[in-house]
């Protein structure tokens, strides 16, 4: 027998704000808020949803591909996807459950080891807790123990394998340049497999020195290579055809051909990636060219008849060992030859100063509230997924070493939060790519930064200062970031928050934005005892207080508040702990006369005084508020330089189709003009309602016959997410015939769009349509129902603009 198994490794970098447990706007990743975006736009989520076209190149089926391959999805990554993209998250939890029924009884899903540290350069303990938290979140959200288990960048050192042994997991993927050695189980000599020789077509047993025994799988060198960087995605004939080459008749016996790749290579590296991936699959399933398997399933048919030996410290992507996340060894992404990467040592050597430092410190303090501080380090994982009160009180009853009071409480949850960030600040992105100030590895030491700002709390220190000696010694390539201590201070410092900090955010944002007396903004919640705001003409002043709450660490604090707004981004607030009902009603009852007298200094006198040195502005406030709030308050000023530049695109355009109609080049002055007015006429027109068609249509000609550059990426992303709005209402009700009729309408647009409009979304709801009301339809139509057959007529339209296959089935008259 032959069998395939293709696993996807999916995985993204932890990107929260360490102090709002929120992924701010990420720039780089637009037209999308951020990387995670992005990517589940452009891989995860079309996976999980992925189409098999007919020869006319229409969708004839829709699959989910991860019920028919292995995979693991980071355990960071999936908690993202929970709460920002639940559809996907479920696809693939179903992924899971699907995959049991099909490979008897054995899910594709593999745990991975939490934040994907490099184990290997990990001390026993935080390799130890890596795996107890992958594992528990694995169960958490797939209802099972894992079988296998994904170690990051396939870092592998005999530690690690025997604590995942220890943890019950039977196996895990490695390449196979890390095998060393094998031989039959039965007897016999080692054979020396170094350089990927060793034969990928079966498991091997690893002998641990604790006397344990672990499964390894080593994929395909060659075909993984030709995925992933060969352009072998192109094609879901190339690809079917060339795993297919990977089998050996010389082989006796049952034979896998098994790769493994990151899985963003489905979609995000390699556009339908996961198209080619779906057709091999069908292909395979269809032709009984071999059997699609999983590991689990394979394992156990399969045991095997090889034992191994690897080399330890050794990854997939590095060719030096483990050097690429801890020394300038030569290993990365190429796109600047004339940078180095020699501060991967000190920033490790930085962290590690730090981790060393906290740990006994921790260990101390964490005894006199818990039974064993490592031990509720590893159970933290259950809080960590669990945040509510019934989830702490079971932790407690579990760890603590006596009954704790709310204050002890909080410094138990803050010294494991401590700990949470001091493993962190080791996910591997930070080291992996070219520069010291990338965002990946910003991120890392924001990480360090939180554990700075813990340690300074818990146990009165300041070492900050001496944190960042060390980490001065990492040297950016980039001559304004000088080293690790500057980026520190202009990216991780502004980034910080503490509990006045996200006080001054609230009171700010709510001039902006009503809230009601108890909400929570990130992971705090406010209970408001008092609000006031005071308005005369663009003048407002805000005055209040309320309790004010970490929903991570418990912590909380009774605080008030005042913000003068003068109009525009101008404003000035402040922010202290309550000092009593007499001072406050002094101030919110002198800072309202001054107001109403119109006495500004007085009530900037007034403010100064009840607030002292904690004011703050709209630099304040966080990133994503204060871009909206930027945007309502600069919307005038920008409708103004807008209405100028159509006016004066307006007046010229004769002039300007003249210019271009003698093929003479327009004047840099008219071109810019025409391209800023067009396409923010054309923004404008995607998103008006209704939309007028015509308009549209008239201002794409002006743009072609003007020949101006439109903004693609931008109208793309705009005309889509109106036509996914529209396609929401068709699906909440497919059976109704005005969603459906603006639909098409939109759609018929595409001939004269500039752009290809990404279709996944909206396609889906089609394909649903087809599946739930297309029969009934059909059924209504046949009985001579007139809207049934304006439905049918549309719908078929609807299939066609799609590129969806739609049943052509006879109506008979009624």
């Amino acid at each position: 027998m032959r069998y395939i198994c293709i696993h996807s490794h999916c995985y993204q970098p932890p990107r929260e704000n360490p102090w709002l447990e929120a992924i701010e706007r990420q720039d780089s990743a637009y037209p999308y808020h951020d990387w995670n975006e992005r990517i589940m736009a452009e891989c995860y989520a079309p996976n999980t949803a992925s189409r098999i076209l007919d020869p006319e190149q229409r969708i004839t089926r829709i699959v989910n591909n991860y019920a028919h391959t292995s995979f693991n999805f980071g355990p960071t990554l999936l908690s993202w996807m929970e709460s920002e993209a639940p559809e996907a998250y479920f696809a693939v939890l179903q992924a899971d459950r699907e995959s049991r029924e099909r490979f008897s009884g054995h899910g594709s899903a593999l745990a991975q080891a939490y934040n994907h540290m490099i184990l290997p350069l990990a001390n026993s303990r935080d390799k130890r807790t890596q795996v107890a938290w992958g594992i528990e979140d694995f169960r958490s959200r797939f209802g099972r123990p894992p079988e296998g288990l994904w170690l990051p960048e396939t870092a592998v050192d005999l530690e690690t394998l025997g604590i995942l042994a220890e943890f019950g997991v039977r196996f895990t993927i490695l390449s196979p340049y890390q095998a060393h050695l094998v031989r039959p189980k039965a007897g016999g000599d080692w054979i020396d497999v170094a350089g990927g020789r060793i034969d990928p077509a079966r498991p091997y047993e690893l002998k641990l020195p604790s006397g344990r025994a672990i499964a390894l799988f080593f994929y395909d060198g060659p075909v993984s290579q030709a995925v992933a960087f060969e352009k072998l995605l192109d094609s879901g004939e190339k690809f079917a055809s060339r795993l297919v080459s990977a089998f050996s008749e010389s082989r006796e016996g049952d034979q896998l051909v098994h790769i493994a790749t990151d899985g963003e290579t489905y979609g995000h590296h390699h556009r339908y990636g996961e198209m080619a991936l779906s057709y091999a699959l069908h292909d395979f399933e269809q032709g009984g060219l071999a059997k699609i398997t999983n590991y689990g399933e394979y394992l156990e048919n399969h045991p095997p008849a090889y034992e191994v030996e690897i080399y330890e410290n050794t990854a997939w992507s590095c060719v030096h060992g483990v050097g690429r996340w801890s020394e300038n060894c030569g290993c990365n992404s190429g796109g600047r030859p004339d940078w180095n990467q020699a501060w991967r040592r000190p920033l490790r050597d930085a962290l590690d100063w730090l981790r060393d430092f906290v740990a006994p410190l921790y260990e101390q303090l964490a005894a006199e509230l818990a039974r064993d501080p490592w031990a509720a380090r590893d159970g933290y994982i259950r809080v960590i997924l669990d945040r509510s009160e019934p989830a702490r009180a079971a932790f407690l009853l579990e760890h603590q070493a006596r009954s704790l009071d709310p204050a002890e409480q909080v410094r138990l949850w803050k010294l494991l939060e401590l700990q949470r960030h001091a493993m962190l600040m080791y996910t591997s992105c930070g080291w992996f790519f070219d520069e010291l100030s990338g965002i990946e590895t910003v991120q890392v030491m924001q990480y360090a930064g939180r554990v700075v700002q813990l340690a300074d709390e818990l146990f009165g220190l300041a070492i900050e200062g001496r944190f960042l000696e060390t980490l001065a010694g990492a040297k950016s390539n980039v001559p304004e970031f000088r080293d690790g201590a500057e980026i520190y201070r202009q990216f991780v410092t502004p980034a910080m928050v503490d509990v006045s900090k996200f006080t001054a955010h609230y009171a700010i944002s709510s001039l902006f934005e009503t809230y009601p007396d108890e909400t929570d903004i990130y992971r705090y919640s406010v209970a408001r005892e008092d609000y006031r705001i005071l308005e005369a003409g663009k003048l407002k002043l805000i005055l209040g207080k309320g309790t004010f709450t970490s929903r991570v660490t418990r912590e909380s604090a009774l605080l008030s508040f005042g913000v003068l707004h003068f109009g525009d981004h101008n404003l000035t607030g402040g922010v202290r702990p309550f000092q009593g009902e007499t001072e406050y009603r002094d101030l919110v009852k002198n800072a309202g006369e001054a107001f109403y007298r119109a006495d500004v200094p007085e009530v900037i006198r007034l403010l100064d005084r009840g607030f002292g040195t904690h004011l703050y502005s709209l630099k304040s406030l966080f990133k994503d508020e204060q871009q909206k709030i930027l945007g309502l308050i600069m919307a005038s000023t920008v409708e103004e330089a807008e209405a100028a530049y159509r006016q004066l695109y307006e007046h010229h355009a004769p002039l300007m189709r003249f210019l271009h109609g003698l093929h003479l080049p327009l004047p840099d002055v008219f071109r810019n003009t025409a391209e800023f007015a067009l396409n923010s006429l054309l923004k404008r027109a995607f998103i008006q309602r209704p939309l007028d068609v015509e308009r549209v249509k008239a201002l794409l000609e002006e743009a072609r016959v003007a020949g101006v550059a439109l903004d693609e990426t931008t109208l793309e992303f705009t005309f889509r997410k109106r036509l996914e709005r529209v396609s929401d209402r068709f699906a909440e009700n497919p059976g109704a015939i005005q969603p459906l009729r603006r639909l098409v309408e939109l759609l018929e647009l595409q001939p004269v769009l500039p752009f290809q409009l990404v279709l996944w979304s909206v396609q889906n709801k089609c394909w649903g349509a087809l599946q739930s009301a297309w029969p009934a339809m059909l059924e209504t139509a046949a009985r001579g129902d007139k809207t049934a057959r304006e439905w049918i007529g549309l719908f078929r339209r609807l299939g066609d603009l799609l590129h969806v296959r739609v049943e052509e089935k006879a109506m008979e008259p009624a």
